[in-house]
């Protein structure tokens, strides 16, 4: 009885936490051919499983390293940043270049980013057993190709979900930043709500410029 109600936590906090990335890899793979897309997803989800064990053995000490957590939100609100840059020129008529490798590294380094609370959820949730530590994992993955898969179709038919995709990315970015513990050492005023507060400014602020510097930009420079 105790093994199903840790499998079915592990597989709750698969579905609640894989979300903003399977935004991102919908973002990064979406502008490819139909059969490139699909290895893009599956060869970039397959790696990524690969490295979500690897981090599995050092989350918790990772995540005690001060400034990490900030170095990788700022790293999210770049890769926003850059998508939205090449979703914006595509827009333009600009061929934006898009190939299955550089898809992948997308995927990769975003994952990597942003994988630390599944992987800590399912560690925990597992209670020390390697069979279900596995499952959660190749679980996750496969929840991302699926939700990945999807997401990149939805983009495709709905251009604008492309700016909703890079807000939930640089939103996730900017909420990582909040709760970086040399920043919560520094400021110690910054609370609950002031990091959401903070978070919105700075995911409306990256999408508005970036929709200004890659097309309203670009636009008046011709």
């Amino acid at each position: 009885m105790h093994f199903l109600y840790s499998l079915l936590r592990i597989i709750i906090i698969d579905l609640v936490l894989s979300g903003d990335n399977a935004v991102v890899i919908g973002m990064a793979a979406h502008r490819l051919p139909p059969d490139l897309r699909k290895k893009a997803i599956l060869f970039g989800g397959g790696a990524a499983i690969a490295m979500r064990i690897t981090l599995t053995a050092i989350a918790a000490l990772l995540l005690q390293i001060s400034g990490l957590q900030l170095l990788g939100g700022v790293l999210l609100i770049w890769i926003a940043f850059k998508l939205l840059k090449e979703e914006e020129e595509s827009h333009a008529g600009v061929k934006a270049a898009s190939s299955m490798r550089e898809a992948i590294i997308t995927i990769l380094i975003a994952d990597l980013v942003m994988s630390t609370d599944n992987v800590l959820g399912v560690a925990g949730a597992s209670e020390g057993s390697i069979a279900l530590l596995l499952f959660g994992l190749i679980l996750s993955m496969a929840i991302l190709m699926w939700m990945g898969s999807m997401v990149a179709n939805l983009i495709n038919r709905f251009v604008w979900l492309s700016y909703i995709g890079a807000a939930v990315i640089a939103w996730t970015g900017a909420l990582m930043i909040f709760e970086d513990p040399l920043l919560l050492k520094r400021a110690v005023w910054i609370s609950r709500p002031i990091a959401y507060a903070f978070s919105a400014l700075i995911t409306i602020a990256v999408t508005a410029f970036a929709h200004w510097f890659h097309r309203v930009r670009g636009a008046g420079e011709e």
